[in-house]
Formats: C-alpha cells, sequence, structure tokens
C-alpha cells in the first residue's frame, strides 16, 4: 500500500537523484559500439534473396550459378535448415519466416542468402539465384482474411481456443474470451447504449539502427554472435535450437541497442547468418538495409475493434463489451489476446466481456510493440468513453473519475487489484495547470487514459568488489532505456556507497545464468530486484569479514551507510570498517568479495497512466499538429527520474506519429508501397511540442523499491487522446488511425452532408 512503513518512511540517497548517463560520452563520441560495429578477421558479407510476392508457391531455387561464383563461399536455402524443432509451434514459425519452406507467405520473405568476400560479389550471387514462383492468391486485410472465402495463409493452422475442435484450417488462428459478469442484464439495464466500430493500420517501431549481426562456427561446432538485440539470451536458446547446437556451445554478446521498443525481441536473420558461416567455415556479416526492415521484419498488428458500452444517467457503466480483430502477419501470435485482456483494464465494471481474434494475413510476421496490441484497444474504448460522457452530459474526466478501477477492483481480463495509480493519474489530470490554459481558434483539447501489465521473469545478477573498493554490476538485460544508470544507483543505494563507484556491465550469455528479454518494462523492476538480492548476499559477506576481523559473532555486526559496525557495549572498541578498507583486506580475510542473485521476479505491478493533448487543425487542409502534452503516471518508484520522464515522452511522441501520420501501405498485388522513412513518415523534432511529465510514486508492494516499469503505458492513450481533441475542435470522431488530413476531410465532409 502506498502509506505502508516501509515505503513511507523509507529514506533514499542515491535512488531518485539524477546522475549523468554512463553511456552518454562514448555514444555521443562515436565509441559505442552498435549491430554494424563488430568486425572479425576473414569475415565475409552476407545477402539475403527476399520474395518479391505476397503469397506464391516456391517450385524450385537453382543456386548453382551463384554457388560457381568467385568469391561466394556459402548458399543457403531451408534445405539447409532441417526440422528440429520437435513439434513446438512457435518455434516451427520462427524456422519458416527466417527462410520460407516450399511457399512465400508474404512480400520480403526471406527464401536464400549467400556469403561472398564483398558485398558486390555477394549482390551478383542472389542475382544470380533463379527461384521459380507460382503465385497464389493473397490476402492482407484483416476483415477480409476472416471472411469464407479468403486464401488460407497457413493450411497447418486450425483456430484455437474454440469448442468443438475445427475440422478445416482457418485464417483465425485464435479466439481469446475475458470478462466477467452478465453483460447482456447489464446492457439491459443500461439508460444509454453507444456502439462505434475502429479501423488501425500497421505501424512500424521506427528504431534507428537496422538489425545487424556477426556470426562465427567453428568446425568444432562452437559459434559466437555478436548482435543488436533487446534479449541475448533468448536469441541464445532460439538459434542453437534451430541449428541444433548446444546451448552451451554458443555465445551471444549484445551490442549497443540503437532503439528496439519490442522490434528486437524477435529472431529474424541470426539463424542464417550462423549457418552461412558454419557452411563457410568463416565469420559472416549481416546488415539489413532499411527497405529489408520494413518488408522483413515485425511491425504491430492492423486492426478492426468494435465497442460497445452501456451506462446510466447517474454515469455509472452497467456493461461493456468489444470484439477485437487483430491480424498477426503469416504466423499465429498473442496480439488480440493481449487487446482483449488490456481494453477495460482501467475501468471497474460488473459486466464485461471482450473477445480477441488474431487473424493471420499475407503480411510480415507481427512483433511487440511497446505495450504491444494496446494503444489500439485504448483507441477504441477511450474514444467510446468520451462519446458515451457526451450522450448523458457528464464531463469526461468526471466520468472516468467516478468509474474507474481502484484496489480490490476485480480487472476486466481477471486478476482482483492490489494498489494502482489509475485514479491518482485521473486526479492529478482533474488539478493539472494543463487543463486550465485557454484554447486558440482551431484549437481542442482531449484526454484519455491507458493501461500495461508489465513483466517479471528470469534473472541473474553478479556483484563483485574490487580491492579499491569500487564495484562491478553485471546484468544480463539489455540496455534499452537506462538500466545501466538506474541499476547503479540500486547497488549504491544498498551498499551505502557513491553511484560513482558502481560501474555496470552487460554479461554475454557465457558469464551468467540465463535472463529475459529486455521487454514488458521488466528491466529495472527485474534487475533491479536481483541487483537488491545480490548487494544484499555481498553485504552478507562484507559482515562476516568484519566479524572475523574483530573475532565476534557475525549477528553483532551491522551494516550501514557503507560500513560495517559491531554492536553492543562490550564491542563499542572496534572501529567501524568501510567497505573500501574490508575491500583492500580481502586476499587475507578469505579472497575475492562478492554478491549473486539468481531469480524468478514475480509480481511485476501494474501501470496507469493519463494524458492531456492539445492541438491544432488547420480549417483548409485538415493538417494537425499536437501543440501542447502532458503524461501524467504511476512509476511506483523513479529510481533515475530523468531516464522515467524520457520513458513517459519517448512512448507519447511514437503515439503522437501512430495518431496522425503512420501506416504500411500495401497495394493490390500484395505488396509493402512505403518501406522507408521517406514515405513512413516518423515524427521529428518539429512535429512535436515538449512534452510535459508528471511522476505518480504509487508503491508496488512487491518490490524492495516499490517499483513499477514505466517503459510501455505511454504510448497507448495518445491515439485516443488525440482522437477525443480532434472530436472537440471538428466535431466529428474519427474512427480510422492514422488520422490524416484526407482521412479528417473525408469525415467533416461526410458529417456536413
Amino acid at each position: 500500500m502506498a502509506d505502508d512503513p516501509k515505503f513511507k518512511n523509507r529514506k533514499f540517497k542515491s535512488v531518485g537523484t539524477r546522475p549523468p548517463r554512463p553511456d552518454g560520452l562514448d555514444k555521443v563520441t562515436g565509441r559505442a559500439k552498435y549491430g554494424a560495429d563488430t568486425f572479425a578477421p576473414g569475415q565475409l558479407v552476407g545477402l539475403i534473396l527476399r520474395s518479391p510476392h505476397a503469397h506464391a508457391e516456391i517450385k524450385r531455387i537453382d543456386t548453382t550459378k551463384a554457388e560457381r561464383l568467385k568469391g561466394v563461399k556459402a548458399v543457403v536455402t531451408s534445405k539447409d535448415f532441417p526440422d528440429m524443432t520437435n513439434g513446438d509451434r512457435d518455434l516451427y514459425d520462427t524456422l519458416e519466416n527466417c527462410l520460407a519452406r516450399g511457399r512465400a507467405l508474404y512480400d520480403g520473405h526471406a527464401v536464400a542468402a549467400v556469403a561472398a568476400i564483398d558485398e558486390p560479389t555477394a549482390r551478383k550471387a542472389l542475382n544470380a539465384i533463379r527461384v521459380t514462383y507460382a503465385a497464389l492468391p493473397h490476402v492482407t486485410d484483416v476483415d477480409e482474411a476472416m471472411k469464407p472465402d479468403a486464401p488460407i495463409v497457413q493450411p497447418r493452422v486450425y483456430t484455437r481456443g474454440v469448442s468443438p475442435k475445427p475440422k478445416s484450417p482457418s485464417n483465425v488462428a485464435r479466439v481469446s474470451e475475458f470478462g466477467h459478469g452478465d453483460v447482456e442484464a447489464g446492457f439491459k439495464a443500461a439508460d444509454v447504449v453507444v456502439e462505434k466500430s475502429y479501423k488501425t493500420e500497421q505501424t512500424h517501431q521506427g528504431y534507428i539502427e537496422p538489425h545487424a549481426c556477426l556470426a562465427s562456427v567453428g568446425p568444432d561446432g562452437h559459434g559466437e554472435l555478436w548482435v543488436t538485440t533487446q534479449g541475448h539470451f533468448v536469441y541464445r536458446s532460439t538459434c542453437a535450437a534451430l541449428l541444433g547446437m548446444d546451448v552451451a556451445k554458443l555465445k551471444v554478446t549484445s551490442s549497443e541497442i540503437g532503439g528496439g521498443f519490442g522490434g528486437k525481441t524477435h529472431v529474424w536473420m541470426e539463424p542464417i547468418a550462423l549457418a552461412l558461416s558454419r557452411k563457410a567455415n568463416r565469420p559472416v556479416k549481416l546488415e539489413m538495409t532499411r527497405d529489408e526492415v520494413f518488408r522483413g521484419t515485425g511491425p504491430t498488428s492492423s486492426t478492426s475493434i468494435d465497442v460497445k458500452i452501456g451506462v446510466k444517467k447517474n454515469g455509472t457503466i452497467t456493461a461493456a463489451s468489444a470484439e477485437l480483430r487483430y491480424q498477426d502477419g503469416a504466423f499465429p501470435g498473442t496480439w488480440a489476446m493481449l487487446g482483449a485482456m488490456t481494453a477495460y483494464a482501467c475501468y471497474d465494471l460488473k459486466n464485461v466481456k471482450t473477445v480477441g481474434y488474431d487473424v493471420l494475413v499475407n503480411r510480415p510476421k507481427v512483433a511487440a510493440y511497446r505495450a504491444p496490441s494496446a494503444p489500439m484497444a485504448a483507441f477504441a474504448v477511450e474514444s467510446t468513453i468520451n462519446e458515451v460522457a457526451a450522450e448523458i452530459g457528464m464531463d469526461p474526466i468526471d466520468f472516468r473519475i467516478k468509474n474507474a478501477a481502484k484496489e480490490g477492483t476485480k480487472s476486466s481480463y481477471g486478476p482482483t487489484y492490489g494498489p494502482i495509480g489509475i485514479g491518482a493519474t485521473l486526479a492529478a489530470v482533474k488539478k493539472h495547470p494543463h487543463l486550465r490554459t485557454k484554447l486558440g481558434k482551431n484549437q481542442g483539447r482531449g484526454m484519455a487514459c491507458g493501461f500495461w501489465f508489465n513483466f517479471g521473469g528470469e534473472t541473474c545478477t553478479d556483484l563483485n568488489i574490487g580491492v579499491d573498493g569500487t564495484v562491478t554490476l553485471t546484468v544480463g538485460t539489455v540496455d534499452v532505456g537506462g538500466a545501466r544508470a538506474s541499476l547503479s544507483l540500486i547497488a549504491a543505494e544498498e551498499l551505502g556507497i557513491p553511484y560513482e563507484r558502481v560501474k555496470c556491465n552487460i554479461a554475454d550469455t557465457g558469464s551468467l545464468g540465463h535472463n529475459h528479454m529486455t521487454d514488458g518494462s521488466r528491466g529495472t523492476f527485474s534487475s533491479g530486484m536481483s541487483t537488491i538480492f545480490a548487494a544484499r548476499h555481498a553485504i552478507e559477506e562484507l559482515c562476516q569479514r568484519a566479524a572475523d576481523t574483530w573475532e565476534i559473532s557475525v549477528k553483532d555486526v551491522v551494516w550501514n551507510d557503507g560500513k560495517a559496525t559491531a554492536t553492543g557495549k562490550k564491542h563499542k572498541m572496534h572501529q567501524p570498517l568501510s567497505l573500501g578498507e574490508l575491500a583492500a583486506g580481502s586476499e587475507n580475510t578469505g579472497g575475492p568479495i562478492a554478491g549473486h542473485s539468481q531469480i524468478v521476479a514475480d509480481g511485476a505491478g501494474v501501470s496507469f497512466a493519463s494524458h492531456i493533448c492539445d492541438i491544432e487543425v488547420d480549417p483548409e487542409t485538415s493538417a494537425t499538429k499536437v501543440i501542447r502534452y502532458t503524461v501524467v503516471q504511476d512509476a511506483g518508484k523513479a529510481i533515475h527520474p530523468d531516464y522515467v520522464e524520457g520513458q513517459f515522452q519517448g512512448g507519447a511522441a511514437q503515439g503522437i506519429g501512430w495518431a496522425l501520420n503512420e501506416e504500411y501501405v500495401y497495394g493490390d498485388d500484395g505488396r509493402l508501397q512505403n518501406p522507408g522513412f521517406l514515405d513512413y513518415r516518423i515524427p521529428v523534432c518539429s512535429d512535436l511540442p515538449f512534452i510535459d511529465t508528471e511522476i505518480l510514486e504509487i508503491p508496488n508492494p512487491n518490490h524492495p523499491y516499490g517499483i513499477r516499469g514505466v517503459g510501455e503505458t505511454s504510448i497507448v492513450p495518445p491515439l485516443a487522446a488525440i482522437g477525443n481533441a480532434l472530436s472537440d475542435v471538428t466535431g466529428v470522431r474519427m474512427t480510422h488511425v492514422p488520422m490524416s488530413p484526407p482521412r479528417i476531410r473525408k469525415a467533416i465532409k461526410e458529417k456536413q452532408t
């Protein structure tokens, strides 16, 4: 609870301060090594041949001419990847996505790959490969894919989650249902019922650094992989399984990461690089072009969503339902399931039902994108919430406050909430100065709420104390948003030493036990918890060394402010021993001093945010500009407030781009029309206002410091906040994202006529 003494009375010295980021100097001077910055003697250049068809049978792949070219050292196709997945459906999907097996399932699907002494030779080899295709019918729209006569994307996929078990394949890969109460009775009890339908288009995470890796496999079967990734331990497990390698024989090192946002949690080309290296017996580097990133890796889902909300005239929601159709690309996922879980998570509802449909289409395999699936669901629900409030003449913020979830609420997706921050964020919005600012001509204001689960997972950490009293903290979670600084602050806090005395490193997979991905906003939560336990383990050892030095029982030693102190009057002659003094004498008291922790970090606290957005719409062109934006979010405990605010602002910025500009555009031929940042436009500085932030701290009782993950929640509200602002200024409810000028003008004209 927020007033729990273990949080309320805790006074921090390091945690909550704002030291400079430890990786900043290397990044601004160019010393930091990203995915493409690693080189090996004798390395080869790898390139991938990709399908030009949205859906096609691969009749024949002739690599003879390519293999005969001088300077070509290896060519691989799916024949070089025998199926060793042992029936693991997810692993087989990854295998088939790496290199097409019999059919190309989307424009950009990898078909073959080469490794050569230089790029011109590799490019010539690609051109020499002859692939015979037989084009097949395709489908790229989620609603079209659900029709009975739609082309089947995966004949081996039968709908999960329905009874009886289907007897024929379907593009509906999974049906997921959540909720409680009697929804039909709730709608009958309502004074007003509002139903709306919405669509959102597919978007890309927009990371600046393309995928890149360097693979090396020797004749002894041992391999190394240097790669830009959010989870090198997971990459090791997946790649080893696909290539039939022992996990212990593959070492994976993560580079600095030039953005990920979920897009670098999936294995795409890394097994290909390893297979090429194994075949050539030389290191192979693979780097994607921006075109390949768009066509060959995973964006988020496009969606089609129906929402229905019933309400009493006094503002009480009596029932809510939603049907959510999410496209998964060509391989089954759980994206609609996540949308169905998050849709109504902000509200205390007695009767609620959501049904999610995961649908296959001829597009790239969908990947996570920062609070995956939640922004689309929130766009539909939070837009409709405003419509309902307007129907009963109630202020939309007051309406949300009246129906907000609270401690003890049974969530719409199942669990009962503990202490949560949705009410606090709404109260903060209600009194925020932003709301009292007068709007100008052609300007409108909107707000919306958002939710994300947050995760924990497997985590392993080492903490080593040097003889000079400095500390090396070794973690296995990739730093994608400031983890090294935050974890160093936590170690310094526990040990009672200055932050500057701690150095945090990201270990390779050969140096630590398994660590899960840096995803689900788990980095600071899980590795922070593990760092605390590792530091406390080290403190136990420090106290034992002090006790041995004084020849007293360790029970009579306490650790405080970076030093061991003997307790009790009979030990008052012993002067306190600092961490530095104990470290300096460690050679004579038992050797190196270290702490270790391996945990499954359970108890991740759910996260809520409320956003306010002001926009200005050009009356002639309908071009929309965000002129002010405020994020209010519960962080549990802000370890490094600069990074927390940066996460709030980054999520909001991506959400603004998603709301107004970004979308994948597919032609009638099923091919992507805008695979580059020229035609797929992400926001730049001139598109964005300064994004104001307010950090709330409602402690997560399951973490020693009360930490909640913060990295994802703030991408959830912007789509709806901007949609509500557009409704405020134009009087038109936008139901299709992105809300681009042509769509806004069309909606206005339709209302006028």
